[in-house]
């Protein structure tokens, strides 16, 4: 596998612009809608539910929330903020009301943030039922304090289920590399569409090639309550087959490369994705796993501990359009999906084309006779020849290519290219190191 996609960023981008309006949350049409789009895109994938007040380790998939219309008017019904600009005006899961209140009252279900007088937060209340609006706290500021407001808010609970997607990408191995991004954030940006529209981005390269080594399992699920349940429903199956994986999110800003490692820190896809962002050519942030935040809590908890990590451009919580109506469609571009589809490729590159070299001979090959070695030294001629014999003094049957790349300091790419010329002069064997 060595070829990555075309220039994809516009598509992508207009996706996001396709998807940005819809109001989702962790379970309801705009989650189905944002679903259906994707398979419009990637056949394959597969729709699922899971009922609402069905148990899943120690939480319960909550019930459906809808919801018509929001508004707040003044007392001569000026209509001073309304869900249909902007679904982030409400707090999510918000419960039903139609009331004149005083700002008093009003004042404890408003959200705002002093520090960004210009951004309306992201708030919510799944499992806290109660109701509220979020607004820019420059508006908050021109509310009478001796007003009275009338506060709509048309929503409701209903059974139902809670929606998730995957796709099954099958490779030569059973093991897989497991892929998850998160489809649960309204009309927010970078943190949420564009981790799943890389994700699908992924998942049409993927289906492009038809000899892959390992399988490849994409899922979308709500953020928290859908990756518990789903590792619930599949927990054996993970635990036996997924070798490395990674939670994509926040790949679409302008800002620097970030990573968050795995619990343990050392898995493959650890080790894969810091060799991948050390060659990207860009510097990048690391975090700790005490950094953590999004799925790979689940991922990485006590006694689950698949081995995923994340590669991110501005990590989730550390910029200060995060979680806010300045997430928006100008915080990201077709060159930082583009950026981010790339890096993700490159991994799996690294996955794909990674095997462990044997070395055939006693003592060290003649290597001028088949070609590859330089019979007249010039300055910087000897530089392949010795990136070979490198390769060749390392290929003991038990490192793997990436255990060579970094022990040479080299690119994972520059090593496999080489390895491969000494793969066809018949001076190593290469033994698959996946199942």
């Amino acid at each position: 596998m060595d070829h990555s996609s075309s220039n994809l960023g516009p598509e992508m981008y207009r996706w996001a612009v396709d998807l940005f309006p819809l109001t989702r949350s962790i379970t309801g049409e705009g989650v189905r809608e944002t679903l259906r789009y994707f398979k419009e895109l990637c056949n394959d994938l597969a729709i699922k539910s899971i009922p609402s007040g069905e148990n899943v380790f120690d939480w319960v998939v909550p019930d459906e929330w809808w919801i018509e219309e929001a508004y707040i008017e003044s007392s001569c019904g000026e209509r001073l903020l309304d869900f249909k600009e902007n679904n982030l005006h409400v707090v999510g899961y918000s419960q039903p009301i139609d009331a004149f209140i005083d700002y008093e009252e009003l004042s404890h279900h408003l959200y705002s943030l002093e520090d960004n007088p210009k951004a309306i937060p992201y708030v919510t209340s799944y499992y806290s039922k109660t109701w509220g609006f979020c607004i820019e706290d420059d508006k908050r500021k021109k509310f009478e304090k001796s007003g009275k407001y009338h506060v709509v808010i048309k929503s409701g609970l209903k059974k139902g289920v809670m929606n998730y997607a995957e796709i099954l990408i099958p490779g030569e191995s059973k093991k897989e590399v497991f892929i998850s991004t998160y489809i649960c954030h309204p009309s927010m940006a970078n943190n949420e569409l564009s981790g799943p529209i890389v994700v699908t981005a992924l998942a049409i390269w993927l289906q492009k090639f038809q000899k892959k080594k390992y399988s490849y399992r994409l899922i979308f699920v709500p953020e928290t309550i859908g990756s518990i349940a789903y590792i619930s429903k599949n927990f054996n199956h993970l635990k036996k087959n997924v070798v490395a994986g990674f939670n994509v999110t926040c790949v679409g800003d302008p800002g620097v490369y970030s990573f968050l490692p795995s619990r343990k820190g050392d898995t493959l896809s650890d080790r894969v994705a810091i060799h991948t962002l050390d060659y990207i050519n860009s510097p990048y942030k690391k975090y700790s796993y005490l950094d953590r935040g999004s799925d790979e809590r689940q991922y990485c908890a006590p006694g689950v501990d698949l081995p995923i990590a994340s590669m991110m451009k501005s990590k989730y919580g550390e910029y200060r359009e995060y979680h806010t109506s300045m997430d928006n469609l100008d915080f990201i571009s077709a060159e930082g999906l583009m950026e981010s589809l790339h890096m993700y490729e490159t991994a799996i590159q690294i996955l794909e084309n990674d095997f462990t070299p044997m070395y055939k001979f006693i003592c060290e090959p003649q290597m001028g006779k088949r070609g590859l070695y330089q019979n007249i030294a010039t300055l910087g001629s000897s530089e392949s020849s010795r990136i070979m014999m490198d390769i060749l003094a390392y290929s003991d049957g038990k490192n793997t290519l990436l255990d060579i790349s970094e022990i040479l300091k080299k690119p994972f790419a520059l090593v496999h290219e080489n390895a491969i010329k000494l793969l066809n002069a018949n001076l190593i064997l290469k033994i698959n190191n996946y199942d």
